[in-house]
């Protein structure tokens, strides 16, 4: 390390002005599926009408993206996976990844090797990271030309204490981490004021933006509710099943599609049949074109132990579809204001839950006055909305690196905090 550090301030001293036109985004597996990945996309996608926009993609593990790849956007892979034969160091553990991360599986010591020499071989440019294992070798080394952006696709309070730990000690060397939330970016800014560390030169909240999804509004006609997400533990989808089981003995001609996979799969299709509800709750399986299946719905729902800008929830606003949604810390509260674009409910409430939900289905002047207030509220975060902050947050840090004062950069970004003015959670 103390080698790195003396190259970088050799490096430093001869560095070209910085450039923010080459931006990178490194995700941890571009071919996969999930909001992190669709995101990305989008942004990349945005991005690459003005700039050269390459998304690296640490792992390599099935043949061709889940998600269209965007017009002008390439994916380099680091770590092919997809011959049978990886290699010695595949073997191993990462060295780099905090053992509490959420994906630390993924990762290896031939990830950490590939990772370290794409990153010390970068010459220019703005690299943006998506996940705090992402985000910590960046931060440890990328070199002084490139600006460095840590993406934070949860929340804070999410992440296991020693990677909370991690992150209060090694964002320091970004050039700016950007949050969801509002929430979060307090989160934040708490977390570095308690640890004593140093701070990002920048800390801001750029909302998700929500892709555009064919076809029109839903008619509100189908006797189906809806959600989308990976099948795992904080979706809450456990949560989920038995709020139906209520809501189907008061409704039994209503019935919940859960569109996703993942590792809960068989644990969430055994309470349902232990439940008797078979014809009432179904596992419908990962889907690539989420509108045509929201649009066939009445109501979407969210049942997230956590959340930190669920895209979903705006998916779904955008078709026109109320929401019902548990009031987790981060995310839901932001985007839904309760009685007006949706319904929030507090967390973890099993009944309280399944009482919005069949609210819902018997007031249809409620359902419809929810689902008229969606689409308003989805177009705020649309990306040609959310696309020129990112442009902006650019073009500030790089001129924070050629040495501006902060009150010549434009208006919203500072170097220390900065949020979004415009994003009320009020309609």
């Amino acid at each position: 390390m103390k080698a790195i550090e003396a190259r970088d301030r050799q490096r430093s001293r001869s560095a070209s002005p910085p450039d923010v036109h080459e931006v990178r985004i490194l995700l941890l597996h571009a071919n996969g599926m999930g909001g992190t990945i669709r995101t990305a996309f989008n942004l990349a996608g945005h991005l690459a009408r003005t700039h050269d926009v390459e998304i690296v993609s640490v792992v390599r593990q099935r043949e061709a993206p889940f998600f269209p790849v965007p017009p002008g956007v390439r994916i380099r892979y680091l770590d092919d996976r997809l011959p049978r034969r990886r290699g010695l160091l595949s073997r191993f553990p990462s060295r780099l990844v905090p053992k509490d991360e959420a994906a630390y599986h993924w990762f290896t010591l031939r990830t950490d090797l590939k990772l370290v020499r794409y990153l010390r071989s970068r010459r220019g440019g703005v690299l943006i990271g998506t996940r705090p294992g992402l985000n910590l070798i960046a931060a440890r080394f990328a070199p002084p030309e490139i600006i460095t952006i840590g993406q934070e696709h949860g929340n804070l309070v999410g992440h296991r204490p020693s990677v909370r730990s991690r992150i209060t000690r090694g964002y320091g060397r970004l050039d700016a981490v950007v949050t969801l939330t509002e929430a979060d970016l307090k989160a934040y800014e708490r977390a570095f004021e308690r640890a004593g560390r140093p701070r990002p030169g920048v800390l801001a909240r750029i909302p998700n933006a929500v892709p555009r999804l064919e076809g029109g509004l839903s008619p509100l006609t189908a006797k189906t509710a809806v959600t989308v997400g990976r099948l795992t533990h904080v979706k809450g989808y456990d949560l989920l099943i038995r709020a139906w089981a209520h809501v189907a003995a008061r409704h039994p001609d209503w019935t919940l599609l859960i569109f996703g996979s993942g590792p809960r799969q068989e644990k969430l299709q055994a309470a349902i049949d232990k439940r008797g509800l078979t014809d009432q709750v179904l596992l419908a399986g990962p889907v690539q074109d989420v509108g045509a299946d929201l649009v066939k719905a009445s109501m979407f729902v969210l049942s997230s132990r956590r959340e930190g800008g669920p895209m979903v929830v705006l998916e779904a606003m955008s078709k026109g579809l109320p929401v019902v949604s548990y009031a987790c810390p981060t995310g839901p509260p932001e985007l839904i204001t309760d009685g007006v674009n949706g319904l929030l409910v507090k967390p973890e409430k099993i009944h309280a839950l399944a009482d919005a939900i069949c609210a819902v289905i018997e007031d249809e002047e409620l359902r419809a006055r929810l689902a008229a207030q969606g689409p308003p509220t989805a177009a705020r975060y649309d990306i040609d909305v959310i696309g020129p902050r990112w442009e902006r947050l650019l073009a500030d840090l790089g001129a924070l690196r050629r040495g501006l004062s902060p009150d010549r950069l434009t208006d919203r970004h500072s170097p220390r905090s900065t949020d979004l003015a415009d994003f009320p959670a009020e309609l």
